[in-house]
């Protein structure tokens, strides 16, 4: 360790070892760590090896990093550069699969607007300078030259775990600061909250592929969900014999409601009122015991009859009497709240109601377990919300960063506008951002770093939902640089490291010779008695580390549930819905032409924004699919061509997330309308979350026409003709024998 000692415990802490790791008896390896083997020379795989065959792809493991599920992933590489990308069969968490935005991380890495060198504020303009010019400038802000109190210096991020979160914990515990926000647009801050009081974890197993029946709000297993892959894998288990039968409620048709047994349109605000009812008549006509509830929650189910929910809903009441009895009677089955449910005033009652639900049903213990206790917490994965964005920007507006890194996450893009995000961010005297492209936010940046795509790049990561076994999964770089004058994260944090902890860093040439130090160094009984090299040449070739973990079972528990639901506004009559879906995401994919060019999985469209609006809704405002409307909130309006379906509440208006941005390359810049940018900075009541359902909107048919909807496909009815005949099933169960 270049001549430096250093006794175990305090290497494997460096190493993010330290919980369980430290805890295993020592004896496999020496108090004094070399790491002779982190200064060997990676040889690029522009160097063909031996067993190379021209013309002949090679299939290397490693992590996807399009969205925070973390699915394992083989990319084919063929004379020196990565071709495809398919899932990787090893990993618990796809077993296999990859969805439409993994395949287009290819597109990701081979982007023609990637920052290419790193870029410094010069008289109001950023200007390409070198690594040393950055570092230099980083040494004095935040390094052993900085004046700075370390508690004037914050990270922002996006959802973190692995070596990468154990590097960056380390640089604020060097500058004795904790200010690390973590932000995610889609996410399940809320549902985690009403889980850890009522159920006792915060994420729990969802065994979606044992359930006979499941009720649904707003969930949206096949489509943006935690887990994509996952719970798209599970939910096809689930669909095959015995068939499971699947109830969706939500405002705006997704993906999964798409493929329901049973479609309901509800009011945003009012799916508390649902789930009362549909417990009411479980304990009124079905005999099930309400001992395990607390009084508060028996008190509002009591209130809310099949009729009292009926008439605040608008489901009817034999809708609400046929979920209940599909629930009791196609045991076991399974509850869920998405986030259509959980990003309101009152998201977390919604959530809370849902696990109360599964306790009634008794589903804890069959399709709903716990999670194996992780056993490195350093690693843990750090999940994103939005309740931190509002944190970091009202911590911002009051003065009370000097620096702020900004890395893996675009905040001026996804804030709302009456947030006034970059008002607050330009109160920051000093602004990193850790970047592939030209964002939003690297627009505002007094330093743009540039990054290394995840196919160039070395890391592990812990996925934030694991389904059965616990892992860390492997990044590894699947080709060379395509631009020499990018670095990992890891790399930058080890970087800033050396400047304030060269004793304890300095041995480490590279991010590389960290992760493998870190990989090797886990305890012999991690190993399996295998040598370090041994080890290692396994890692990479299965793209994980299994770990052991502990199960415990769960312990629900009795906790307050309010009946409340909102009033309508006559001023604002719509709820704006900001739909999340496969490809676009939360906006991070708008420069992925592939993403870009696939059709909506709803509307069909392509290529840009569109509003979608109910059939009543569209007779009133005298609009046709095609026809532009004003959608208007009290932080601005904007301009949309309209999608008219069945597949949406009357009262709702919904626009998909993605478009709208002003940076971001030539794929996404210009392009449609950023919903979140009509949002009210209005809060979830219980957790501080950002109500990203909770915002009102009035609508008019625009005064002139505005962007044309591109759109594949043709008619949803068949117009009459009958070109598809269609009997009732009832009728079909009669007149089919059952071994046709």
């Amino acid at each position: 360790m270049s001549g430096n000692d250093i006794n175990r415990r305090k290497f494997l802490k460096l190493m993010g070892w330290g919980g369980a790791g430290a805890a295993v008896a020592g004896c496999d390896m020496p108090t004094t760590v070399t790491l002779e083997e982190g200064k060997e020379t990676v040889v690029s795989y522009l160097v063909p090896e031996e067993y190379v065959i021209p013309g002949v792809g090679v299939w290397y493991a490693s992590t996807c990093q399009q969205c925070a599920a973390g699915c394992g992933i083989h990319g084919r590489v063929r004379e020196g550069r990565v071709l495809k990308l398919e899932g990787n069969p090893e990993s618990d968490v796809n077993k296999g699969k990859l969805c439409n935005m993994g395949q287009a991380g290819l597109q990701n890495h081979y982007n023609p607007d990637r920052v290419r060198a790193p870029l410094m504020r010069k008289g109001g303009t950023l200007t390409q300078v070198t690594w040393d010019e950055a570092l230099a400038v980083l040494d004095e802000k935040v390094g052993a030259k900085s004046s700075i109190p370390g508690s004037r210096i914050a990270w922002f991020t996006g959802a973190m775990s692995g070596h990468q979160l154990v590097l960056l914990n380390a640089h604020l515990s060097s500058l004795s600061s904790s200010n690390h926000f973590v932000h995610e647009v889609i996410n399940n801050a809320v549902a985690r909250a009403a889980n850890k009081d009522v159920l006792g974890v915060e994420q729990p197993v969802y065994h979606v592929n044992k359930a006979k029946a499941i009720f649904s709000l707003g969930a949206d297993l096949v489509g943006a969900s935690t887990s994509p892959v996952h719970f798209a894998t599970q939910y096809a288990e689930f669909r095959s014999a015995p068939r499971g039968v699947l109830i969706q409620a939500e405002p705006s048709m997704s993906l999964t409601g798409a493929n329901a047994d049973l479609w309901l349109p509800v009011r945003p605000g009012t799916e508390i009122a649902l789930l009362l009812g549909v417990a009411n008549v479980l304990i009124a006509q079905h005999g099930v015991a309400s001992d395990s509830l607390s009084s508060e929650a028996r008190a509002a189910i009591g209130q809310y009859t099949a009729d009292k929910a009926a008439a605040d809903t608008g489901v009817s009441k034999d809708r609400i009497e046929h979920i209940a009895k599909t629930l009791k009677e196609r045991a076991p089955s399974l509850v869920l709240t998405g986030a259509s449910a959980e990003s309101q005033t009152h998201g977390y009652q919604v959530a809370a109601a849902a696990a109360m639900l599964n306790v009634l049903l008794g589903n804890v213990g069959t399709t709903i377990t716990a999670h194996g206790e992780f056993p490195f917490p350093d690693l843990a994965p750090k999940s994103g919300n939005t309740r931190d964005l509002l944190a970091f920007a009202d911590a911002a507006d009051k003065g009370a960063f000097d620096v702020a890194f900004i890395c893996s996450t675009n905040p001026s893009y996804t804030a709302p506008a009456a947030l006034k995000f970059n008002e607050k961010l330009a109160k920051v005297p000093f602004k990193v951002v850790l970047t592939q492209f030209n964002d939003e936010t690297a627009k505002n940046a007094d330093l743009v770093l540039p990054l290394a795509s995840a196919l160039e790049d070395w890391g592990t990561h812990v996925s934030g939902y694991q389904p059965e076994t616990q892992a860390v999964a492997m990044q590894q770089p699947l080709m060379e640089k395509l631009y020499t004058d990018t670095k990992g994260m890891g790399d930058i944090l080890l970087a800033l490291l050396k400047q304030r902890r060269a004793n304890d860093y300095g041995q480490f040439n590279d991010y590389y010779s960290y992760v493998r130090a870190a990989v090797t160094a886990l305890p012999g009984d991690f190993k399996g008695g295998k040598s370090d090299e041994h080890f290692w040449s396994q890692t990479l070739q299965k793209g994980l580390i299994p770990v052991p973990s502990t199960v415990k079972a769960l312990s629900p528990k009795a906790v307050a549930i309010s009946a409340g639901i909102e009033d309508r506004d006559a001023n604002a009559p719509l709820h704006l819905v900001p739909a999340a879906r496969l490809g676009m995401w939360d906006g991070r994919h708008a420069n992925s032409p592939w993403l870009q060019e696939q059709p909506d999985q709803i509307s069909k469209a392509v290529w840009g924004s569109w509003a979608e609006i109910h059939p009543r809704t569209a007779d009133k405002l005298g609009v046709k699919t095609g026809d532009t409307i004003t959608v208007t909130s009290a932080a601005g309006s904007a301009d949309l061509p309209v999608y008219v379906y069945r597949g949406v509440h009357p009262d709702v208006v919904a626009v998909p997330m993605g478009q709208g941005h002003e940076e971001y390359g030539r794929y996404a810049k210009g392009r449609g309308v950023n919903p979140l940018k009509l949002l009210d900075v209005t809060k979830e009541s219980k957790t501080g979350e950002l109500a990203l359902y909770g915002t009102r909107v009035k609508v008019a048919k625009a005064a002139t026409a505005g962007d044309t909807l591109v759109r594949f496909g043709g008619s949803e009815t068949q117009v009459g003709r009958k070109l598809v005949a269609t009997i009732k099933a009832t009728v079909f169960n009669r007149t089919e024998s059952k071994g046709a």
